[in-house]
């Protein structure tokens, strides 16, 4: 498959561009910041896309989706994040929707992803229980019944955890924490008796909650997958996440490229243009080739899963770490290169650090990937 975008998809990402610049300027992160909304995103906003078809574009159209491909969902995730824009996208549309497309039943399938497709459900993928995403260290058990299984435990950093409608757990049916065996993924109503929630307030503004389980029961047909068996069907979940959240990332650090270069054109310093000195000139050309390496790697990474590639986790631990490093980088430079200004909370440059910061430990660290890369290859 070409690493080109098609006719189709071009289209898609100049209407997205438009409507995520009208529709959702950084200035409405700010204000759901400010108002402390209950929510964490705009439920008008979020009902604009789902008329538009993102909420349901990797959905199969069996269950009122659009199987429009991974890498319009990639195209629709860049485009969000220049505007830094808070939606259920990564949580809901790229981890909760492809868990149950992946492992669900008929049943789960026909019940929830029309929900999804139509902006009626909100899912939440709850995985790690540490300060560091660690996917294998996994303790919250679920012990079998009679009946199904009673999960007790507690999931730290879950994405949109306090707006879920349904959570998706990784529970530990079997051997010990550290090994990737005897792991299941449990589909988790949020009605259900003995679950609570600890919403967090995070630096970016965005969504994210600690969920304790407290003797949980469960059913049978709460199982996604094959029991014991998850920990495969886990990790094509994280990569789909994974490389949807670099392309994210890569169209936030371009639009904070962006914004350094507007301010190097207009900011004199000894009556000149501080755009014309060597030394950041040079600064601004290395960000450049950054980004430019970011677009190839997450392409790559787009492209292998609409092509089941063997490769799709090598590509999707290339992808995280290659872009946490550079919009690391970027961030930072962007703050730098503003100054004192870019230090201050009424300068928007400031909410592109932020998210830096989140974003880049979400679903793993450079250092956890190129750890996961190395071990992928055989080192």
């Amino acid at each position: 498959m070409s690493m080109i975008l098609s006719e189709e998809q071009v289209l898609l990402q100049d209407s997205a561009r438009e409507f995520i610049k009208d529709q959702s300027p950084v200035s409405l992160l700010r204000q759901l910041r400010d108002e402390k909304d209950d929510f964490g995103y705009s439920k008008e906003l979020w009902s604009y896309m789902t008329e538009m078809g993102w909420a349901g574009i990797n959905i199969p159209e069996k269950y009122d989706g659009l199987d429009f491909g991974f890498k319009g969902l990639g195209i629709i995730m860049e485009e969000a994040g220049r505007t830094l824009t808070a939606s259920p996208l990564l949580s809901t549309v790229v981890l909760g929707a492809n868990s149950i497309v992946l492992g669900g039943s008929d049943e789960q399938k026909s019940t929830i992803l029309p929900k999804v497709a139509s902006g009626d459900c909100i899912l939440a993928l709850a995985v790690d229980e540490g300060p560091h995403h660690d996917p294998e260290n996994i303790s919250v058990e679920a012990k079998k019944t009679d009946t199904g299984y009673l999960l007790n435990g507690t999931k730290q950093f879950v994405i949109d955890g306090h707006i879920a409608d349904y959570f998706i757990v990784a529970a530990r049916i079997s051997d010990q924490a550290g090994s990737l065996t005897g792991l299941s993924l449990l589909l988790v109503d949020k009605e259900t008796s003995g679950i609570h929630i600890d919403r967090l307030s995070m630096v970016d503004g965005r969504n994210s909650a600690n969920v304790t389980f407290d003797n949980v029961s469960l059913g049978a047909s709460a199982l996604l997958g094959e029991e014991k068996n998850g920990g495969d069907l886990l990790y094509k979940v994280l990569d789909l996440g994974r490389i949807a959240l670099a392309a994210e990332m890569l169209g936030t650090m371009q639009q904070a490229f962006d914004t350094i270069l507007a301010y190097l054109k207009e900011r004199k310093q000894f009556g000149k243009l501080i755009g014309s000195f060597q030394a950041l000139q040079h600064r601004a050309a290395i960000m450049f080739s950054d980004i430019e390496l970011c677009k190839s790697v997450v392409m790559a990474a787009l492209t292998a899963v609409e092509t089941n590639s063997d490769d799709l986790a090598q590509l999707a631990s290339l992808a995280k770490a290659t872009v946490n490093d550079a919009y690391h980088q970027i961030s930072n430079e962007a703050i730098q290169m503003h100054g004192g200004i870019g230090m201050t909370d009424e300068f928007d440059i400031g909410f592109y650090l932020k998210r830096a910061r989140i974003a880049e430990v979400t679903l793993g660290s450079s250092s956890y990937h190129r750890r996961r890369y190395a071990n992928l290859n055989g080192y």
